[in-house]
């Protein structure tokens, strides 16, 4: 039976996306929270954050995450090269997370020591785990319709997660700690880390390779780097992903900032009131209250219900934009696609540079439409890296999989690590004090600029490479058709 053109089943699509939302619960936190966490609940200095998340995510990124790649290709198990990754760290990931978000009694030079050794653990876990993870979609079929469907099925995965993080975070921190962020993230990561392993087993459990190699040979790590270096479509989408993680890292990271110390309190009160949010809160603690759930109260302040709100309007638009991205993308071409609903996204971001204090509701629309066009470009992003490995074996004749998948991870991470050191090198640049009431207009600047001017240059690179990248929606055909053929007559 030809199995590179075998639809996946249902089970299989939704069983593969919980490992992204599993993996997105701790991934999630480290691109909106970790800065936030080093600084205002650990208390490291901003500077000294910067630093931590610089070097240890660069080591992260250029050790950890090409040395799993060469040995994720070359494993080989009666479940598949990539399956049992999931398997084997789902514990240690877990235990790694809670153990990078807790506060332990240390001074200063013990917290920066602690902080930098327990992110690096992170960093190598999840490479082990999210680049066999993020592999394993290229083997699961070689149908690259059915490619886009699994992409928004796991997508929305992230989605989910990134709505229980952007939205729920801070309030299930204060909830769980009564007020005490510290404790509050400690007992928020157990619940995550618990879940996240259950996930991860479904997905080892629910997937099967089905890609092979047509040749089965074996190739050195020098073959694998030079059919890399004459991969023009590889160089771009490597480029191309670490200029969107910068921005994700950076923007994300700054939100909270933007919220606690910019927009004004006063005018986010009046705004909840206005749409009836402060109501509906109110019946749902009464509700939980009588349930004799009195811990799980609301937090009360505008800034935390505000944000919540903000991003969970954003992710609801970026669900839709998923919804749509397949279709879009099947019509036009996933480069295309990417590039014009990459290029709309960053004006609606650019444009809270100028937005008044209190100008609430502006900043509500621009977040919902800023969502809605990058949600286009979610699902694709991974699908075209996919497309990338195919383009490596039609042109070279040997599948690389996972070593393309962990240079974009490799990009990814440097990405993250790039813009999460910059939000901290920005805020100490401009002279963050946590322990500031009221921060000073220089500072506010550059909180501002960190979510408007310097996250969209990012974009609008990445937007210009795109016009370099070659496959396009005759390409993708011709690719498919190609591999499908030789796939049949070497059997597989």
């Amino acid at each position: 039976m030809n199995q590179t053109t075998q639809k996946l089943s249902v089970v299989e699509k939704v069983g593969y996306s919980l490992g992204d939302l599993a993996a997105n619960l701790i991934f999630q936190t480290l691109v909106t929270f970790l800065a936030f966490f080093y600084t205002d609940v650990f208390g490291i200095p901003a500077t000294t954050a910067s630093f931590i998340m610089l070097t240890a995510g660069m080591i992260g990124a250029f050790v950890f995450t090409p040395v799993m790649g060469f040995i994720a290709d070359r494993t080989k198990t009666r479940w598949g090269k990539f399956r049992p990754w999931i398997l084997w760290t789902a514990i240690p990931f877990g235990v790694i997370a809670l153990l990078a978000f807790s506060t332990p009694a240390l001074d200063q030079n013990q917290k920066i020591i602690y902080a930098w050794v327990t992110y690096l653990l992170l960093l190598g876990v999840y490479a082990a785990n999210n680049l066999p993870y993020s592999a394993l979609s290229g083997v699961l079929t070689g149908n690259m319709a059915e490619r886009n469907s699994l992409s928004a099925y796991r997508f929305v995965a992230v989605m989910l997660a990134q709505f229980v993080i952007q939205v729920l975070l801070l309030p299930i921190v204060l909830m769980l700690g009564n007020g005490d962020k510290a404790q509050g993230f400690h007992n928020a990561m157990i619940l995550f880390a618990s879940v996240g392993i259950v996930f991860f087993l479904i997905t080892f459990l629910t997937t099967k390779e089905r890609i092979l190699p047509i040749v089965e040979e074996k190739t050195t790590v020098s073959q694998d780097i030079h059919d890399l270096l004459k991969n023009l479509p590889w160089l771009i989408m490597l480029i191309v992903t670490v200029l969107v993680f910068i921005n994700l890292s950076l923007k994300g990271g700054a939100y909270i900032y933007y919220f606690e110390n910019y927009l004004d309190q006063n005018a986010l009160a009046a705004f909840l009131d206005g749409i009836g949010f402060n109501s509906f809160i109110h019946g749902l603690n009464a509700t939980l209250q009588s349930m004799g759930v009195a811990q799980f109260k609301w937090p009360d302040d505008a800034a935390t219900s505000a944000f919540g709100l903000f991003n969970g309007g954003g992710i609801i638009m970026q669900i839709i934009g998923i919804c749509f991205s397949k279709q879009i993308a099947d019509r036009f071409g996933k480069r295309n696609t990417f590039g014009a609903a990459l290029f709309v996204s960053t004006l609606f971001l650019l444009a809270f540079n100028w937005f008044p204090k209190d100008a609430i509701g502006l900043c509500f629309v621009s977040q919902i439409l800023h969502g809605f066009f990058y949600g286009l470009t979610v699902p694709l992003l991974w699908a075209m890296i996919a497309d990338v490995a195919d383009y490596s074996e039609w042109k070279n004749n040997r599948r690389a999989t996972a070593i393309i998948f962990s240079a974009m991870l490799v990009g990814l991470k440097a990405g993250l690590s790039i813009g999460g050191s910059l939000l901290a090198g920005i805020l100490g640049y401009y002279h963050y004090d946590a322990a500031l009431q009221v921060q000073s207009p220089e500072t506010i600047e550059g909180i501002k600029a960190s979510i408007s001017i310097y996250a969209s240059i990012p974009f609008f690179i990445a937007v210009a490479c795109l016009f370099l990248y070659s496959i396009n929606k005759q390409t993708e055909n011709q690719i498919e058709a190609e591999l499908n053929e030789r796939r049949k007559a070497a059997g597989k």
